[in-house]
Order: structure tokens, then C-alpha cells, then sequence
């Protein structure tokens, strides 16, 4: 099994420090050593699936390095390699070429492609509600004090950056009009342009970059939920002939994806996750306390068993509608997008292996 961990955008201090090089054997024995329940045995003598995955870092994907750690993918069957990608355009285009298999990121990236790259793009599975909070300069009193500033986004037209817009049109403010907004890249990155330019008043940030910036002194105006309502964030999504093509693998992927994530949540391994995330993310163990009590938080932290939240998937899509102007101002079925059948196999075969 292959651990590769690229991403040369990421900063050289952080919670994603050294993440521009290839994590040695070494250093997934430490983490492996974080993990108490063990791997288990094998999935038979056939070679494992080899799998290409991108994603955003962040606590949203922590289960990818769980299952790593742990072996799960390779005790399903898979072989699986991650890259963690600057920024959203990275990864759409990955995925698009075949460069990549599965990409983990917000799932109005997956609609972007289908509506404006022309790609056959399905989402399989989510992850949360992005846990993003609407993250200010010190001076900033309140979403109306935006107006003439600067806003950094990932990119404009998709996810995240449609949750600010949102945020600010409700306030009155559009952009380009009331303030500007301008591309810095992934949260990690924002979240240091923020810290190092002031002039850079807002952007949206979720865990553990959120908690960082609140110990940096930024101040929060919300959460997207609070201020937007429900919202399916990251989410899992392949190219659709990939996923019909190699189905089994992708069951199988999933099923080791939601084994890690019951892991991570479970109760019992309240200590063992949070120094598993301490390690894995770079963090200090008071910030990893707060990463994982806000990724376990119900409802606002990670959905149980990988759920799409289907009433956060019809808002994706609304304010696609409102803020982009697509599909005349009416949005259309969610179901097109998605096809949960691959993630019900996974469960269904966790199940089996549990009785």
C-alpha cells in the first residue's frame, strides 16, 4: 500500500507541515502505533485495487489518513494513494483527466463540472456541512462592515465562496460591486493570507484552521449553517463511467472510508483520535480537544456512516440558482447528481462482516 501525501501549496509550518513530502514507512508506524484496535486480516489473495485519490486536508478528511493508519484499505481490498490539493481547480481538472479516481472536497465542486466543465461526475458519499464559519479581521464588527472590503475565497464561482457570497447578497452586498473578491486558494492558505495581509478581511474557515484563526485573534461572525442553513460541504465524487466500471472497488473504498470514520467518532476512542489528529494534522493537543469535539458534534460535525444530507444538497444547489444565476433561478433535482447505491453496498457488506 502506497502513502503518498503531495501537496507543494501547503505552508512549511502548521497543521499541514511537511505534507509536501512522502510520509515514510516510519511515520505511519507512529501513527499506526495511535490506533489500538488493530487491522484485522485479509480480504483474500487477489491484489489489491489500485485507487488514486485527491483531497482537501482538514479534519473533514481525517478518516482517509485513519484508514491508512490502520490498514483498512488494505484489508478491503484496496490500494490507495493521496494527494492533499492547493486549491479546488487542482482537483476538478485531476479528476476530470483521470489523473485521479475519487476527489474528496465540497460536492459544489462535483456540480460545477457537471454544469460548466461538461464532466459526467456523481457523488457517492458526504462527509459534513463544511463546518465553515464566516472568519473577520479584529476591526470587523459585522457582515455590513464588508462592504469596500476584500474577500478570499478558493475560487469564486463554486462551494465555499457561494457561501460568502450568500452570506453578504442577504446583507445587501454583492460582489464586485460592494467588495471585492479575490482567489488566495485552499483554507490552509487563506487562512494565512488572512494572518499575514489585513487587508484581507474575510473568508470562510472550518476546522482546525477555524479554531487557529480564533487563537490568532480573527473573529468569527457565524457559522454557514447558522447564517445560510443546512449545506452539504465535502463529499466524496468519481467520474460516473469510472464508478460504474469499477464498482467493487469503490464499494470496497467506501467500506473502509465508513470503518475508520465509526472509529474516529466512537466514543471509546475519545483519546486515541484526538492523538491521532495532534499527529496527523501538526496540532497543539488543545486544538486537537476542539477539532475533535466540533467534528463530533451533532448536528455540525461529520455525518455518521458518510450520509449526503439531502436538504443541504437541495441548498448547494439553490444558491447556485440565486448567486450564479444558473438554470434560469430554479434549481433543478438534486438526484441527478448523486448515486448513494455504492455506499449502501459498503454498509450492507459491513454489516455482513459484522455478524
Amino acid at each position: 500500500m502506497r502513502h503518498v501525501l503531495h501537496d507543494p501549496a501547503l505552508p512549511r509550518s502548521g497543521p499541514l507541515a511537511g505534507r509536501s513530502r512522502a510520509w515514510s514507512g516510519v511515520g505511519w508506524t507512529v501513527l499506526a502505533a495511535l490506533v489500538l484496535s488493530g487491522a484485522g486480516g485479509d480480504v483474500g489473495q487477489a491484489p489489491p485495487a489500485r485507487v488514486r485519490v485527491i483531497a482537501f486536508g482538514g479534519v473533514s478528511t481525517v478518516p482517509l489518513l485513519v484508514a491508512q493508519a490502520q490498514g483498512l484499505f488494505a484489508r478491503h481490498g484496496v490500494d490507495v494513494t493521496v494527494e492533499f490539493t492547493p486549491n479546488s481547480t487542482v482537483l476538478r481538472e485531476g479528476l476530470a483527466a483521470g489523473k485521479y479516481d475519487i476527489a474528496h472536497a465540497a460536492v459544489d465542486n462535483a456540480i460545477a463540472m457537471v454544469e460548466t466543465a461538461g464532466a459526467d461526475v456523481v457523488v457517492v458519499m458526504g462527509h459534513d456541512d463544511s463546518m465553515n464559519e464566516l472568519f473577520v479581521q479584529p476591526a470587523i464588527a459585522s457582515v455590513d462592515a464588508l462592504r469596500g472590503q476584500t474577500v478570499i475565497v478558493d475560487a469564486p464561482n463554486t462551494a465555499y465562496a457561494l457561501q460568502a457570497r450568500k452570506i453578504l447578497f442577504d446583507r445587501g452586498l454583492e460582489s464586485e460591486r460592494d467588495y471585492t473578491l479575490t482567489t488566495v486558494g485552499g483554507t490552509p492558505q487563506r487562512l494565512k493570507a488572512m494572518l499575514e495581509n489585513r487587508t484581507f478581511a474575510a473568508s470562510m474557515l472550518n476546522p482546525p484552521f477555524s479554531l487557529q484563526a480564533r487563537r490568532a485573534g480573527l473573529k468569527s461572525l457565524g457559522s454557514a449553517a447558522q447564517l445560510i442553513g443546512p449545506y452539504q460541504g465535502p463529499g466524496a465524487f468519481v467520474l460516473r463511467a469510472w464508478g460504474r466500471d469499477h464498482r467493487d472497488t469503490l464499494v470496497r473504498y467506501i467500506a473502509a472510508y465508513i470503518e475508520a470514520l465509526r472509529w474516529f467518532l466512537a466514543p471509546a476512542n475519545r483519546t486515541d483520535a484526538i492523538a491521532f489528529l495532534t499527529t496527523a494534522l501538526k496540532l497543539t493537543p488543545e486544538v486537537a480537544g476542539q477539532a475533535y469535539a466540533q467534528a463530533c458534534a451533532s448536528p455540525g460535525g461529520l455525518f455518521p456512516d458518510a450520509a449526503l444530507s439531502i436538504a443541504g444538497l437541495k441548498n448547494v444547489l439553490a444558491l447556485r440558482a440565486e448567486i450564479e444565476h444558473q438554470w434560469n433561478g430554479t434549481p433543478p433535482s438534486p438526484e441527478r447528481y448523486y448515486d448513494l447505491s455504492y455506499r449502501e453496498a459498503a454498509l450492507a457488506s459491513l454489516a455482513d462482516t459484522a455478524r
